[in-house]
């Protein structure tokens, strides 16, 4: 199938903000960087082509009306420094994305980390990237990430977990085949299913946003 643009550019149609309603601060603009005066915010333009989280970066989770199930996703992002989001597939499993310029001791919650269960009140599971292809705050960053949903079978019974079949940032592949047996912490939906939305974190702090679509991968 052919590609689905999830963000069309002028305006935030096709989005939602997580708990109901329509109320949110996300909006487009033109143009972003970093706030000159205060390195963990993010100064913008008016204009089109790139969404992000309104000045304070702390608004609602906004997901997707469009659901997906196996596909291939290319989401462009940029944080200031200290900031904090994450891509969830599915509604469900996330790709941390966090100001992580010169980290060397990489965890889940590492920029590019396929981010933890919460079980017993304790973190589980959860993998760092390989490496860390961080760009400094205030660059623009991508994530090419393939993925397959889990299956069911004709009673519901999960036979297969999802799968991160490859996460790419910045150009380096950071992990390859990663099963997710559950649901990871912070999750909009707590139940496992074929198919759901993209959501983006929008309460950790400033984030911006563009070239945000999906390929379907069909059979």
């Amino acid at each position: 199938m052919s590609q689905v643009n999830l963000f069309n550019g002028k305006d935030m149609s096709g989005w939602l903000p997580r708990g109901g309603g329509t109320e949110h601060d996300w909006s487009a603009i033109g143009d972003v960087g970093l706030n000159p005066d205060d390195n963990k915010l993010l100064t913008t333009t008016a204009g089109e082509d790139i969404f992000y989280n309104g000045p304070t970066g702390r608004t609602k989770d906004l997901y997707t009306e469009y659901e997906h199930g196996d596909c291939k996703i290319h989401v462009e992002f940029m944080v200031p420094q200290g900031s904090n989001s994450g891509v969830y597939v599915l509604g469900r499993y996330e790709i941390q994305i966090l100001d992580s310029w010169g980290e060397t001791e990489l965890k889940f919650g590492t920029c590019g980390g396929v981010y933890c269960r919460w079980i017993d009140n304790k973190p589980v599971d959860g993998v760092p990237p390989s490496v860390n292809a961080s760009k400094p705050p205030g660059e623009w960053q991508t994530y090419d990430i393939t993925f397959h949903a889990p299956k069911f079978d004709a009673n519901n019974n999960k036979i297969s977990h999802a799968t991160f079949v490859e996460v790419v940032w910045n150009g380096e592949i950071v992990h390859e085949n990663v099963e997710v047996v559950g649901v990871t912490r912070g999750a909009m939906l707590t139940e496992e299913a074929a198919t759901g939305p993209i959501l983006l974190q929008g309460d950790h702090g400033p984030v911006a946003f563009r070239n945000v679509h999906l390929t379907p991968i069909n059979g």
